[in-house]
């Protein structure tokens, strides 16, 4: 394999490998001991870690430049610079010891930055060996070497509030006040969905950023717990827009808005079938309709799509969430996912193109893909759609969840933001036998799905509905009473994603709830009757027995 493409496929070898651990459960992290010696021994033993575990992101040099670097985002820590985001420091200092080891220990939910605590992970290092690796990491910036600048020695570091009160109402209201002082909604939004700033910031190192999304806990990088938000809003995060308040809010008032934003976060559903409930009338047509507070709701998790080129490693829509209801005719289905931003604008000559750079290889069909693809607003369609087997599958054998197979065609419902904000058809049916070749859309007079859409502050809603039945064999068919597999495919379009560049599911079920039939009850009555007679006949019988004996 020749060497530069070789490095592309390591790069993208270890970016998938990383991202696997993202969103990781966050490890205990306070040290038993507190960092030893940095003898030149044990700096060295560090060195051999950190080329074994760490210069794959971060680079032998520690400037953030290992092959995996431009796959991923965000992007891999600059050691050199001395500039950390993460600390219980004041604004722009060094990090503590204990900083470096809760994150390395823990890893950072929502980057490709790894628990590497061996108690979570059989390949974690042992609580040693992330000393030794951070002791290599601060002889990158010299700063760590100027005893001056050491913010322990020097009273820089930030304690949480000694006298804490609980989490409650009256103290949740008393942070929605200082989120308001604070400004925050300017860019998290009014319910902390990111929304707030209607462009792209970018990071100190030109890197483009998203303002985070509190609400999804699973997202936040260092923490979620109230602790956690609070050391975010008194240490500021280096390097970013995100500032310290400390100087605009009493401590008070920081621990009140930790609690506010911790109010915000989302709570998962956990089941994997979506029980569409019967409804009486007609169907709602609106996302907004009241109607749809009676249905059950399905949390769908979303991963970028790695599994043919060209592969997203960075996808923003990770969640879904979705409702159904029914009548004796048709069905519906309401479909959420947090946006920041409202896309409606398509722009077909900015579609990447694979077979422009065919002669690489499907490999290095991302790399060129991630470097191609514009990333910003004004350029692609929000989107969304539903995939159902068009073949009820026996048994436990589905369809692959990536647009199906050649002998396993999939029906789907997509929903396309810049057609709905024109006013035309925004719904389309499409069939598919696999990801080589694109969703062939159905014939005009076989479209039957209708549709409505509102985008509310940094949230999508939509609406499609069907008929339960209808005579074409290409379409999925509704029955009471039968798990039917159902998976999403999604789209931001200023994330840069369009075509096979998406966020997608595995398969989850939705089944429509039947009535159970009356004939039940009634066996189950008997049997409890027979059961009980029988019972009582056999006490009768040993009792008159022993009588006799």
């Amino acid at each position: 394999m020749p060497g530069p493409l070789k490095n592309k496929f390591m790069g993208i070898a270890v970016a998938l490998a990383l991202l696997a651990y993202a969103g990781t459960v966050q490890a205990a992290s306070k040290p038993s001991q507190p960092m030893p010696e940095a003898t030149e021994d044990f700096v060295e033993k560090g060195r051999g870690v950190y080329l074994g575990r760490c210069s794959f992101c971060h680079g032998l040099l520690g400037d953030g430049e290992g092959p995996a670097a431009k796959y991923l985002d965000p992007r891999p820590r600059d050691f050199t610079l001395g500039t950390f985001k993460f600390r219980t420091t004041q604004s722009g200092q060094l990090p503590t010891d204990a900083d470096l080891f809760r994150t390395v220990s823990r890893g950072l939910p929502g980057t490709a930055m790894q628990s590497f605590d061996s108690d979570l992970f059989k390949n974690g290092l042992s609580e040693t060996e992330r000393w030794q690796v951070i002791a290599y990491i601060k002889t990158f910036a010299q700063e760590f070497k100027d005893p001056e600048l050491d913010p322990v020695k020097s009273g820089k570091v930030v304690t949480l509030p000694s006298n804490r009160p609980p989490y409650t109402p009256e103290l949740v209201a008393k942070g929605k006040e200082a989120f308001k002082k604070a400004k925050c909604s300017s860019c998290h939004g009014m319910l902390g969905r990111g929304d707030g700033n209607k462009e792209f910031r970018k990071d100190d190192w030109g890197f483009p950023i998203r303002i985070r999304n509190v609400t999804h806990p699973w997202k936040i990088k260092a923490g979620s717990e109230v602790e956690d938000i609070y050391m975010r809003f008194s240490t500021g995060i280096n390097g970013t827009p995100m500032p310290s308040f400390v100087k605009s809010m009493n401590e008070d008032e920081r621990w009140a808005l930790a609690n506010y934003i911790k109010s915000f976060q989302y709570q998962r559903t956990a089941n994997q079938v979506l029980k569409a409930k019967p409804h009486d009338g007609g169907l709602p047509d609106s996302p907004e309709d009241a109607t749809w507070d009676q249905a059950e709701r399905m949390d769908m998790r979303l991963a970028g799509q790695v599994i043919s080129a060209p592969r997203w490693q960075n996808p923003s829509i990770e969640l879904v969430t979705v409702r159904a209801l029914f009548n004796d005719t048709d069905i519906a289905f309401r479909i959420e996912w947090d946006d920041p931003f409202k896309d409606t604008v398509h722009k077909s000559d900015k579609e990447f193109k694979p077979t422009a750079i065919a002669k690489v290889g499907a490999f290095s069909s991302y790399v060129e893909a991630n470097g191609m693809v514009p990333r910003g607003l004004e350029t692609f369609r929000d989107s969304i759609a539903l995939q159902f087997p068009v073949k009820q599958p026996d048994g436990t054998k589905k369809p692959h969840f990536y647009r199906g197979g050649s002998s396993d065609q999939v029906h789907l419902w997509v929903w396309k933001a810049d057609l709905d904000a024109k006013g035309e058809k925004a719904t389309e049916e499409g069939n598919a036998r696999g990801w080589k070749q694109a969703i062939k859309a159905q014939a005009k007079d076989a479209q039957q799905i209708t549709g409505k859409a509102k985008w509310d502050q940094g949230r999508w809603s939509v609406v499609m509905k069907r008929p339960l039945s209808t005579p074409d064999k290409n379409d999925v068919q509704f029955s009471k009473g039968i798990f039917i597999p159902m998976s999403v495919n999604a789209w931001d379009g200023s994330n840069g994603e369009h075509g096979l560049i998406m966020s997608l599911s595995s398969w989850h079920y939705v089944f429509l709830e039947a009535p159970t039939p009356i004939g039940i009850y009634i066996y189950s009555v008997l049997a409890f009757l027979i059961i009980g007679g029988l019972g009582l006949w056999l006490k009768r019988k040993t009792e008159q027995e022993e009588t006799l004996s």
